[in-house]
């Protein structure tokens, strides 16, 4: 599916997003490697389970890089520039490896530029939710969205 252009956003509209995925234990390790967080509550067992964890939990930036994922096909695929900004991130409860996480998208806020007549900047509120629809993660993102074309005019 292709990307929402700047006039298909609606102010208030929310968008479940269809795909879901289950955190695996790779992910977890693979990203917080990848990444060289070396933070013993992602890594290390034994240590987490002594932990009021009891278990290690999900490097919080994967999870939130999944959140902002599990929202490209349904609202930015091919029509986003980049992104501006991402605030208000929140992490109410940890993930843990076999979480299955699913996202939904309210439009908060947008403006067309005042400079590119060819763009405008969408605010977007991203929430996850885990298996027990608990809030998982949240964020705030503002992102420069491109403008819908419009027909070349011509003779013939």
């Amino acid at each position: 599916m292709a990307g929402l252009y700047f006039e298909d956003f609606e102010v208030g509209k929310t968008y479940r997003h269809p795909y879901g995925r289950t955190v695996t234990e790779m992910d977890n390790v693979l990203f917080t490697c990848l990444t060289m967080n070396t933070q013993t509550l992602h890594l290390d067992e034994e240590f987490a389970r002594s932990t009021q964890h009891g278990a290690r939990v999900v490097n919080s930036i994967f999870t939130l890089g999944l959140l902002v994922g599990m929202t490209v096909s349904d609202l930015t695929m091919g029509t986003t520039l980049g992104n501006l900004s991402m605030t208000d991130i929140r992490f109410p409860i940890p993930v843990f490896h076999g979480d299955t996480l699913r996202a939904e998208t309210t439009i908060l806020d947008k403006r067309a530029s005042r400079s590119k007549l060819d763009r405008g900047v969408v605010t977007f509120g991203h929430t996850a939710y885990n298996q027990r629809d608990e809030e998982v993660a949240y964020c705030r993102r503002a992102g420069m969205m491109m403008r819908r074309p419009h027909a070349e005019s011509g003779c013939g």
